[in-house]
């Protein structure tokens, strides 16, 4: 809990403890039945994630001796201790959630079953479905025969196959199961209420997939192995860094073991032989799990045409301001807009990029690209600006962990576009949210700027609450301009007196904003600070918040993940109050609003309270000057703070206790979100 003289909770502890909240969600009765299944799957692909990326780094931590005890805070063997023994006590957790919801599941009608429960003609059924749809697709390995032990890729679950005779040792064969081109799930035939797993229909035909062996028995077991994910690049300055990113994500895919989960039914010899095979050292304990593993692909559980079992979230809405047909660029001449995710519709992002691309007095289009869907309609919105002769600059960054293939696949297919493309800044991740609009209006350049909390991405607008600022005031646009001339030219770093830009200023003004707050504090003026952000690690901020709370700022904070501030404690934090909202959307915005003895400042920003993002990464925080736009904000985020059915305490336990406010009223605070944007607003208040 110790870092030198500074009390905080470590970052992987805390983050553990975020999954736990979500593993909450799965074992909530209020959530329908098909969306706990949805968030067992958002549990183990988070826990994958973190063994990565975490658990790698922290190996790697290892490597470096006493350097890296001194780079963590702490021996990092012991965390590893720390974070197996939660491990091990979450996935037994986990397993109990899986198997209540099973049961829960039967009480509906439906039935996930395995091959020892399947009828005669559900037999038929499905031997016919492996020999047809499956059996193509496997390629067993009999592991007596190879000196070398296969490649097991990271994302891949396996079958560990035990051949056992009597009069001879057991054999051993490993079957990937070929989720990538087989669905995880079948249904079985007539009345659909009946699920078997690709994993068991393979268990059910062994005897087709083995059958020119004698064999008294024959079993399998899944396992699953996670390796290091890290993106390592060479320092040949002859390679283009598209090249450089291209060969670390091949390298990644061999990247070194950080986890081996099994099925607890393998036999121990069994076990012992994977262990050895594979090289697993004394720091990778094997994870005792389930039957099934991979549970991310429940995420795509079918719907079995029972909807009272899924959420039954509302239509997007329209902006109150952004009528259908309208120009958008018309109203944001007028007003700054805010739009919020995913409660309001992404088509008006869409719609702006789609105007600005076919208006005659558009002449440029500057954005940033960190994370695109798949198939992106912004990015092919930028080529139909292309093709109408808009010029078109895109800051793409090819380093967005696990998204990287996607971003090379989008930049070459815009530079052959004829987009002017730039690979983010050497030595600096992009991750601002921006595009820059510009349109001849009167024979003077006018423009039009985006500053947001989340990517362009209109799948993840879906489920990721966010915020997007929409503006033409020139205080911020003009600002908006220098950062992507910065872009253009590193060393045009520029003058801020309104944005706050990583790595430049960023650290510094926070400090400022929160200093101004203590010093408020101890003249007995007004003071308080209203934060919202998914992580909070910085251990220099955290230190001066804490003097802000032995000053007597009132400090509320809402952080989604992982929070390495002790709230509440006494003589440290007797006035930081900290919750966390986990829910059907996952909260993404970074609000941040600082009293100022009664006339607040209000920010909207791409970076959390952590080192990467303020010392080590190119984001963009924006004051919020339009007085509805303020009052939104703070309306949303007294609506968070009220929650008492998904929010939880943050406290130095990590117990992750539900709130208890004093209200007899259920407030859930997405869906009270979305009734507060639905109400009408009927006029355009006064230009800038």
């Amino acid at each position: 809990m110790k870092k030198g003289r500074l009390q905080l909770v470590n970052r992987d502890i805390s983050w553990l403890a975020f999954n736990d909240r979500v593993l909450q969600e799965a074992n909530d009765p209020r959530v329908p039945l098909l969306e706990r299944l949805k968030f067992l799957g958002i549990v183990s692909s988070n826990r994958d994630e973190f063994f990565r990326v975490r658990v790698a780094s922290i190996k790697r931590l290892i490597r470096l001796g006493k350097k890296g005890a001194e780079l963590l805070g702490e021996e990092p063997v012991h965390l590893l201790e720390r974070i197996q023994r939660i491990i091990i006590r979450q996935q037994e957790q986990f397993d109990e959630s899986w198997e209540n919801l099973l049961r829960d599941l039967q009480l509906q009608g439906v039935f996930i079953i395995n091959e020892r429960q399947l009828n005669r003609e559900q037999g038929q059924y499905v031997r016919q479905y492996f020999r047809d749809e499956v059996l193509p697709s496997l390629v067993p390995i009999l592991l007596d025969n190879v000196k070398r032990f296969p490649y097991l890729h990271d994302k891949s679950i396996y079958l560990m196959v035990v051949m056992s005779r009597k009069d001879a040792r057991d054999k051993y064969a490993l079957v990937e199961i070929p989720t990538a081109t087989v669905p995880r799930f079948l249904v079985l035939p007539k009345d659909g209420k009946y699920i078997i797993l690709l994993d068991d229909i393979i268990r059910y035909c062994l005897d087709d997939l083995f059958y020119n062996f004698e064999l008294d028995s024959i079993h399998a077991y899944t396992i699953k192995l996670t390796r290091d994910a890290e993106l390592d690049l060479e320092q040949d300055v002859t390679k283009s860094l598209v090249k450089k990113v291209a060969e670390g994500i091949k390298r990644r895919t061999k990247g070194q073991p950080t986890r081996l989960i099994y099925d607890e039914e393998l036999p121990q010899t069994a076990l012992a032989y994977l262990a050895r095979r594979i090289k697993l050292t004394g720091e990778d304990q094997p994870i005792a799990g389930g039957r099934y593993h991979n549970f991310v692909d429940f995420m795509k559980f079918p719907s079995l045409n029972k909807p009272e079992l899924r959420l039954k979230n509302p239509h997007p809405l329209s902006h109150p301001l952004l009528p259908p047909r309208c120009s958008v660029l018309g109203v944001v001449r007028s007003k700054d807009i805010l739009l919020s995710f995913p409660y309001q519709s992404y088509h008006h992002i869409l719609d702006l990029l789609r105007e600005a691309s076919i208006d005659p007095k558009v002449s440029k289009i500057q954005i940033t690209l960190y994370r695109l869907s798949k198939n992106s309609q912004i990015a092919n919105t930028l080529i139909n600006a292309i093709r109408n002769g808009k010029e078109v600059t895109a800051v793409v960054e090819l380093q967005a962990r696990f998204d990287e293939e996607n971003n090379i696949r989008w930049a070459n297919r815009l530079n052959e576009e004829g987009a002017q493309i730039i690979y983010g800044v050497p030595g600096l991740k992009m991750h601002s949210k921006l595009f820059l609009i510009t349109r001849r209006e009167q024979g003077k350049n006018v423009l039009y700027a985006h500053i947001g909390t989340g990517n362009f991405n209109e799948d993840t607008a879906r489920l990721y609450c966010d915020h997007s600022l929409l503006t033409a005031d020139k205080r911020i646009t003009e600002e908006v301009s220098k950062v992507f001339q910065f872009y253009q030219d590193n060393y045009k770093t520029g003058q801020y007196r309104h944005l706050i830009v990583s790595p430049f200023y960023t650290r510094k003004k926070i400090m400022q904003l929160i200093q101004r707050e203590i010093d408020n504090a101890r003249s007995g003026q007004e003071a308080w600070m209203f934060l919202k952000m998914n992580n909070l690690t910085d251990p220099e901020i955290i230190s001066k918040l804490y003097e802000a709370s032995s000053a007597g700022v009132r400090i509320r904070m809402i952080i989604r993940s992982v929070c390495s501030l002790i709230p509440g404690a006494a003589g440290l934090s007797e006035n930081i109050e900290v919750i966390s909202i986990v829910d059907k959307y996952l909260e993404h915005a970074r609000i941040f609003i600082f009293s100022n003895n009664g006339d607040p400042s209000y920010y909207l920003a791409s970076f959390d309270f952590m080192q990467r993002n303020i010392d080590f990464r190119s984001e963009v925080g924006v004051p919020v000057y339009d007085p509805d736009v303020r009052q939104q904000l703070k309306d949303i985020l007294d609506i968070q703070w009220n929650d008492n059915l998904k929010a939880r305490m943050i406290n130095v336990q990590q117990d992750n206790k539900y709130r208890v406010t004093r209200s007899r009223v259920k407030h859930r605070a997405q869906d009270a979100i979305y009734t507060y944007l639905a109400r009408p607003v009927h006029s355009i208040p006064s230009k800038h």
